[in-house]
Protein backbone atom coordinates (compact mmCIF):
# COMPACT_ATOMS: atom_id res chain seq x y z
CA UNK A 1 0.00 0.00 0.00
CA UNK A 2 1.27 3.63 -1.19
CA UNK A 3 2.11 5.94 1.85
CA UNK A 4 2.55 9.59 1.30
CA UNK A 5 4.61 12.23 2.98
CA UNK A 6 4.03 15.61 1.99
CA UNK A 7 7.26 18.46 2.56
CA UNK A 8 7.35 21.89 2.54
CA UNK A 9 9.72 23.84 0.60
CA UNK A 10 11.91 26.86 2.38
CA UNK A 11 14.05 30.51 2.02
CA UNK A 12 14.81 30.62 -1.79
CA UNK A 13 11.57 29.31 -3.62
CA UNK A 14 9.32 32.71 -2.99
CA UNK A 15 8.21 34.47 -5.94
CA UNK A 16 6.14 37.38 -6.39
CA UNK A 17 2.67 36.38 -7.09
CA UNK A 18 2.94 33.12 -5.69
CA UNK A 19 -0.24 31.49 -4.55
CA UNK A 20 -2.46 34.43 -6.61
CA UNK A 21 -4.14 31.70 -8.44
CA UNK A 22 -5.06 29.87 -5.40
CA UNK A 23 -6.48 33.01 -3.45
CA UNK A 24 -8.44 34.03 -6.87
CA UNK A 25 -10.20 30.47 -6.76
CA UNK A 26 -10.25 29.30 -3.40
CA UNK A 27 -12.28 30.79 -0.25
CA UNK A 28 -9.88 28.44 1.45
CA UNK A 29 -6.79 29.48 0.14
CA UNK A 30 -8.02 33.14 0.18
CA UNK A 31 -8.97 32.96 4.00
CA UNK A 32 -5.43 31.76 4.87
CA UNK A 33 -3.60 35.65 3.45
CA UNK A 34 -6.38 36.95 5.16
CA UNK A 35 -5.69 35.49 8.63
CA UNK A 36 -2.05 36.36 7.87
CA UNK A 37 -2.40 39.82 6.59
CA UNK A 38 -4.70 40.37 10.43
CA UNK A 39 -1.51 38.27 12.11
CA UNK A 40 1.07 40.36 11.32
CA UNK A 41 -0.51 44.08 10.72
CA UNK A 42 0.15 44.71 7.15
CA UNK A 43 -0.95 43.49 3.96
CA UNK A 44 1.76 40.61 3.59
CA UNK A 45 -0.29 38.97 0.21
CA UNK A 46 -0.09 43.00 -1.20
CA UNK A 47 3.69 42.40 -1.12
CA UNK A 48 3.20 38.28 -2.28
CA UNK A 49 0.83 39.52 -5.20
CA UNK A 50 1.94 42.55 -6.49
CA UNK A 51 5.23 43.65 -4.61
CA UNK A 52 9.02 44.08 -5.70
CA UNK A 53 10.97 41.01 -6.03
CA UNK A 54 13.86 42.91 -4.19
CA UNK A 55 11.21 43.09 -1.10
CA UNK A 56 10.16 39.84 -1.07
CA UNK A 57 12.93 38.09 -1.33
CA UNK A 58 14.28 40.19 2.69
CA UNK A 59 14.60 37.48 4.75
CA UNK A 60 11.65 39.14 7.11
CA UNK A 61 9.27 38.52 4.12
CA UNK A 62 10.16 35.88 2.40
CA UNK A 63 9.87 33.49 5.32
CA UNK A 64 6.14 34.37 6.26
CA UNK A 65 5.56 34.54 2.61
CA UNK A 66 6.56 31.00 1.97
CA UNK A 67 4.81 29.47 5.24
CA UNK A 68 1.41 31.84 4.23
CA UNK A 69 1.58 30.60 0.20
CA UNK A 70 2.75 27.10 1.92
CA UNK A 71 -0.55 26.95 3.83
CA UNK A 72 -2.64 28.44 1.28
CA UNK A 73 -1.61 25.67 -1.57
CA UNK A 74 -2.68 22.92 1.54
CA UNK A 75 -6.07 24.71 1.95
CA UNK A 76 -6.81 24.89 -1.79
CA UNK A 77 -6.01 20.95 -2.18
CA UNK A 78 -8.27 19.91 0.63
CA UNK A 79 -10.87 22.09 -0.60
CA UNK A 80 -10.75 21.94 -4.12
CA UNK A 81 -9.24 18.18 -4.35
CA UNK A 82 -10.02 16.57 -0.94
CA UNK A 83 -10.36 12.74 -2.33
CA UNK A 84 -7.00 13.47 -4.70
CA UNK A 85 -4.34 12.26 -2.48
CA UNK A 86 -4.03 10.47 0.68
CA UNK A 87 -3.92 11.49 4.41
CA UNK A 88 -0.09 12.01 4.67
CA UNK A 89 1.72 9.75 6.76
CA UNK A 90 4.88 11.70 7.99
CA UNK A 91 5.29 15.64 7.30
CA UNK A 92 8.76 17.41 6.81
CA UNK A 93 10.18 20.96 5.48
CA UNK A 94 13.41 22.48 4.80
CA UNK A 95 14.37 25.15 7.35
CA UNK A 96 11.91 27.55 7.17
CA UNK A 97 9.64 24.77 5.87
CA UNK A 98 9.69 22.71 9.27
CA UNK A 99 7.53 26.01 10.53
CA UNK A 100 5.24 25.10 7.83
CA UNK A 101 5.47 21.67 8.52
CA UNK A 102 4.37 21.89 12.16
CA UNK A 103 1.27 24.37 11.51
CA UNK A 104 0.18 21.68 8.99
CA UNK A 105 0.41 18.90 11.89
CA UNK A 106 -1.54 21.03 14.01
CA UNK A 107 1.62 21.69 16.50
CA UNK A 108 2.04 25.53 15.81
CA UNK A 109 -1.74 27.36 15.01
CA UNK A 110 -1.28 29.42 12.08
CA UNK A 111 -1.43 33.00 13.38
CA UNK A 112 1.29 32.22 15.84
CA UNK A 113 3.69 30.37 13.19
CA UNK A 114 3.08 33.12 10.61
CA UNK A 115 4.35 35.62 13.39
CA UNK A 116 7.32 33.25 14.35
CA UNK A 117 8.47 33.08 10.97
CA UNK A 118 8.41 36.85 10.93
CA UNK A 119 10.54 37.38 14.02
CA UNK A 120 12.59 34.28 12.77
CA UNK A 121 13.56 36.44 9.65
CA UNK A 122 13.47 39.76 11.49
CA UNK A 123 16.30 37.85 14.00
CA UNK A 124 18.46 36.39 11.59
CA UNK A 125 18.74 39.70 9.16
CA UNK A 126 20.18 41.86 12.69
CA UNK A 127 22.63 38.75 13.00
CA UNK A 128 23.79 38.72 9.74
CA UNK A 129 24.18 42.33 10.14
CA UNK A 130 26.19 42.09 12.99
CA UNK A 131 28.05 38.98 12.30
CA UNK A 132 28.63 39.32 9.03
CA UNK A 133 28.89 35.73 6.45
CA UNK A 134 27.73 33.86 3.57
CA UNK A 135 26.90 30.14 2.41
CA UNK A 136 28.22 28.11 -0.70
CA UNK A 137 26.85 24.96 -2.48
CA UNK A 138 29.39 22.81 -3.13
CA UNK A 139 28.62 19.88 -5.98
CA UNK A 140 30.14 17.24 -7.25
CA UNK A 141 32.55 16.15 -3.94
CA UNK A 142 31.32 13.26 -1.05
CA UNK A 143 30.19 14.34 2.11
CA UNK A 144 32.93 13.23 3.57
CA UNK A 145 35.33 15.43 2.08
CA UNK A 146 33.21 18.49 2.46
CA UNK A 147 32.81 18.02 6.06
CA UNK A 148 36.70 17.11 6.35
CA UNK A 149 37.46 20.52 4.40
CA UNK A 150 34.67 22.38 6.07
CA UNK A 151 36.16 21.68 9.72
CA UNK A 152 39.96 22.22 8.40
CA UNK A 153 38.65 25.79 7.63
CA UNK A 154 36.44 26.95 10.35
CA UNK A 155 33.24 26.63 8.38
CA UNK A 156 30.06 24.79 9.09
CA UNK A 157 27.78 21.92 6.98
CA UNK A 158 24.80 23.86 6.77
CA UNK A 159 22.56 22.24 4.43
CA UNK A 160 22.74 18.27 3.52
CA UNK A 161 20.38 18.89 0.59
CA UNK A 162 20.93 15.85 -1.56
CA UNK A 163 23.83 13.41 -2.69
CA UNK A 164 26.33 15.66 -4.38
CA UNK A 165 24.86 18.55 -3.22
CA UNK A 166 26.01 20.28 0.53
CA UNK A 167 25.68 23.79 2.00
CA UNK A 168 28.63 25.79 3.90
CA UNK A 169 28.23 28.07 5.88
CA UNK A 170 30.46 30.70 8.30
CA UNK A 171 32.27 34.16 8.06
CA UNK A 172 32.82 35.50 4.33
CA UNK A 173 36.66 34.60 3.85
CA UNK A 174 36.91 31.55 5.03
CA UNK A 175 33.76 29.96 2.96
CA UNK A 176 35.47 31.43 0.35
CA UNK A 177 38.79 29.43 1.22
CA UNK A 178 37.26 26.15 1.91
CA UNK A 179 35.29 26.90 -1.40
CA UNK A 180 38.50 27.20 -3.52
CA UNK A 181 39.65 24.04 -1.16
CA UNK A 182 36.68 21.85 -2.13
CA UNK A 183 37.48 22.86 -5.85
CA UNK A 184 40.57 21.61 -6.07
CA UNK A 185 39.49 18.44 -3.90
CA UNK A 186 37.60 17.49 -7.09
CA UNK A 187 33.91 19.05 -6.55
CA UNK A 188 32.53 19.70 -10.16
CA UNK A 189 31.78 22.89 -9.40
CA UNK A 190 30.85 25.47 -5.88
CA UNK A 191 28.30 28.11 -5.87
CA UNK A 192 28.33 31.06 -4.38
CA UNK A 193 24.48 31.60 -2.46
CA UNK A 194 22.95 35.11 -2.59
CA UNK A 195 21.75 35.01 1.10
CA UNK A 196 21.63 37.95 3.86
CA UNK A 197 23.79 35.55 6.16
CA UNK A 198 25.74 32.33 7.31
CA UNK A 199 22.46 30.77 7.82
CA UNK A 200 23.03 27.10 9.94
CA UNK A 201 25.86 28.11 11.35
CA UNK A 202 27.37 29.26 14.86
CA UNK A 203 27.09 32.85 13.58
CA UNK A 204 23.14 33.31 13.99
CA UNK A 205 23.96 32.11 17.66
CA UNK A 206 22.11 35.83 18.44
CA UNK A 207 18.68 34.86 16.38
CA UNK A 208 18.39 31.69 18.09
CA UNK A 209 18.52 33.30 21.43
CA UNK A 210 16.11 36.10 20.63
CA UNK A 211 13.53 33.73 18.70
CA UNK A 212 14.06 31.32 21.63
CA UNK A 213 12.25 33.92 23.75
CA UNK A 214 9.56 33.80 21.29
CA UNK A 215 9.01 29.75 21.04
CA UNK A 216 8.77 29.99 25.02
CA UNK A 217 5.89 32.06 24.48
CA UNK A 218 4.24 30.28 21.77
CA UNK A 219 1.63 27.35 22.74
CA UNK A 220 3.19 24.22 21.24
CA UNK A 221 0.70 21.32 21.32
CA UNK A 222 1.18 17.59 20.22
CA UNK A 223 1.49 16.94 16.62
CA UNK A 224 -1.49 15.33 14.53
CA UNK A 225 0.74 13.60 11.71
CA UNK A 226 4.60 12.76 12.91
CA UNK A 227 6.92 15.31 11.66
CA UNK A 228 10.61 14.24 10.98
CA UNK A 229 13.04 16.92 12.32
CA UNK A 230 15.53 19.02 10.40
CA UNK A 231 18.61 18.52 13.04
CA UNK A 232 18.38 14.87 13.57
CA UNK A 233 15.57 13.38 11.36
CA UNK A 234 13.66 12.02 14.64
CA UNK A 235 10.32 11.99 14.76
CA UNK A 236 8.05 14.70 16.31
CA UNK A 237 4.73 13.91 18.06
CA UNK A 238 3.30 13.63 20.96
CA UNK A 239 5.88 15.85 22.82
CA UNK A 240 5.46 18.96 22.79
CA UNK A 241 8.59 19.85 24.76
CA UNK A 242 10.58 18.13 22.01
CA UNK A 243 8.79 19.82 18.91
CA UNK A 244 10.21 23.20 20.94
CA UNK A 245 13.59 21.93 21.37
CA UNK A 246 14.06 21.50 18.13
CA UNK A 247 12.91 24.54 17.01
CA UNK A 248 14.72 26.21 19.41
CA UNK A 249 18.09 24.45 18.22
CA UNK A 250 17.17 24.35 14.25
CA UNK A 251 18.97 27.93 13.41
CA UNK A 252 22.66 27.18 14.51
CA UNK A 253 22.83 24.08 13.36
CA UNK A 254 22.48 21.25 10.38
CA UNK A 255 19.48 20.54 7.90
CA UNK A 256 19.78 17.33 7.70
CA UNK A 257 17.73 16.87 4.52
CA UNK A 258 19.05 13.58 3.27
CA UNK A 259 18.64 11.71 6.26
CA UNK A 260 15.47 13.04 6.87
CA UNK A 261 14.41 11.74 3.24
CA UNK A 262 16.50 8.33 4.55
CA UNK A 263 14.13 8.16 7.72
CA UNK A 264 10.59 8.57 5.29
CA UNK A 265 12.05 5.91 3.13
CA UNK A 266 12.66 4.22 5.96
CA UNK A 267 9.21 4.57 7.31
CA UNK A 268 7.54 3.04 4.26
CA UNK A 269 6.95 6.63 2.53
CA UNK A 270 7.29 6.01 -1.41
CA UNK A 271 5.05 8.87 -2.49
CA UNK A 272 6.74 12.63 -1.83
CA UNK A 273 4.79 15.72 -1.98
CA UNK A 274 5.91 19.03 -2.09
CA UNK A 275 3.03 21.51 -1.13
CA UNK A 276 4.18 25.72 -1.92
CA UNK A 277 5.84 27.44 -4.60
CA UNK A 278 8.44 26.14 -6.90
CA UNK A 279 9.84 22.45 -6.95
CA UNK A 280 13.36 22.79 -5.31
CA UNK A 281 12.64 20.03 -3.23
CA UNK A 282 11.39 17.61 -5.52
CA UNK A 283 14.44 17.70 -7.66
CA UNK A 284 16.18 16.79 -4.36
CA UNK A 285 14.36 13.80 -3.59
CA UNK A 286 14.69 12.66 -7.21
CA UNK A 287 18.18 13.22 -6.84
CA UNK A 288 18.17 11.23 -3.05
CA UNK A 289 15.46 8.86 -3.75
CA UNK A 290 15.50 7.80 -7.66
CA UNK A 291 13.12 5.59 -7.27
CA UNK A 292 10.37 7.51 -5.21
CA UNK A 293 6.82 9.04 -6.52
CA UNK A 294 6.99 12.74 -6.92
CA UNK A 295 4.21 15.33 -7.26
CA UNK A 296 4.83 19.39 -6.91
CA UNK A 297 1.44 20.97 -5.73
CA UNK A 298 2.10 24.89 -5.79
CA UNK A 299 -0.76 26.26 -8.39
CA UNK A 300 -3.56 25.68 -9.34
CA UNK A 301 -2.96 24.12 -12.46
CA UNK A 302 -1.13 21.75 -10.22
CA UNK A 303 -4.32 21.29 -8.30
CA UNK A 304 -6.23 20.80 -11.39
CA UNK A 305 -3.77 18.24 -12.80
CA UNK A 306 -3.83 15.46 -9.96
Amino acid sequence: MSRTAFVFPGQGSQAIGMGKDLYDHSPKAREVFERADAALGFSLSGLIFAGEQETLNRTDNAQPALLTASIAVLAALKELRPDALSEPALLAGHSLGEYTALTAAGSLRFEDAVKLARRRGELMQKAADAHPGTMAAVIGLTTEKVEAIASRYGVTVANYNCPGQIIISGETAKVDAAADAMNEAGAKFTVPLQVAGAFHSPLMADAQEGLNEEIQKTPVQAARIPVIANTDASLLKDDPDAIRAELMHQLCHSVQWIRTLQKMQEQGIDTFVEIGPGNVLTKLIRRTLPQARTITLGTLADLEAL
